[in-house]
């Protein structure tokens, strides 16, 4: 991709899409992206996604609000007001949870036959739940595992991203890549960015050569990439 020599960088605001259309099925996600798809055909009226940072939870839960018409709550807030049939509870395991509130708050969903998707990134057993009541419900909860994403769906990420920018990288960077990056959706999106800024500055085309740089130069860790 040529650059106008004495380009300028100008800052843009590649937001992640976040439609059905743009989320990338494999092996590690494929059950959890099914679940979503049928829904209101689910098992049971909670489904639980439960996996690392950029494992595509927030994707997936964007893509079932999308498809249900379904409103964030807290668990301090409660249904009241609420006028959708399907509840949205993220990053559940963020902080201390609030047990008596989270079983009030499935109990209502469950008497007014609505649908709650929670997402996490530890598994119920390590929430520390003492309230024997809570226990029981969340039990008859879906519990979904998303896996950390496999060579194929990074390959394929990485491909969408750059192609998202118009740009055509050569298979030896994306090789490169995939051998060293950390295996996360964000991580590939915040080093296909750097990638991206470094050849505007250098008004170069993306080579291997150009993605080591900067990959060395980032390192490898998400904070290296977050620059």
């Amino acid at each position: 991709m040529a650059r106008d020599s004495g380009q300028i960088p100008i800052p843009l605001d590649h937001r992640p899409q976040l439609g059905r259309d743009d989320f990338l099925v494999s092996g590690s996600n494929r059950v959890a992206f099914e679940l979503i798809d049928r829904w209101p055909d689910w098992p049971a009226r909670i489904l639980l996604l439960i996996g690392p940072p950029g494992s595509g939870k927030s994707h997936l839960a964007n893509i079932w609000k999308e498809k249900s018409g379904a409103q964030d709550v807290s668990l301090t807030a409660g249904l009241a007001e609420m006028g959708s049939v399907a509840a949205l509870i993220e990053d559940v395991d963020s902080g201390l949870i609030d047990e008596t509130a989270l079983f009030h708050l499935i109990n209502a969903i469950v008497e007014s036959d609505r649908q709650l998707l929670i997402t996490s990134r530890t598994p119920i057993n390590d929430w520390g739940i003492g309230l024997p009541d809570l226990r029981s419900r969340l039990r008859l909860a879906t519990a979904v595992n998303l896996e950390s994403p496999d060579d194929i769906l990074l390959r394929q990420v990485l491909v969408k991203l750059f192609s998202d920018r118009q740009l055509l990288v050569d298979k030896t960077v994306i090789d490169y890549l995939l051998k060293r990056m950390e295996r996360s959706l964000d991580a590939a999106r915040r080093l296909v960015d750097a990638i991206d800024r470094e050849a505007l500055v250098e008004n170069r085309r993306i080579s291997r050569n150009l993605a080591a740089r900067v990959f060395e130069r980032l390192g490898e860790s998400p904070a290296g990439l977050d620059f």
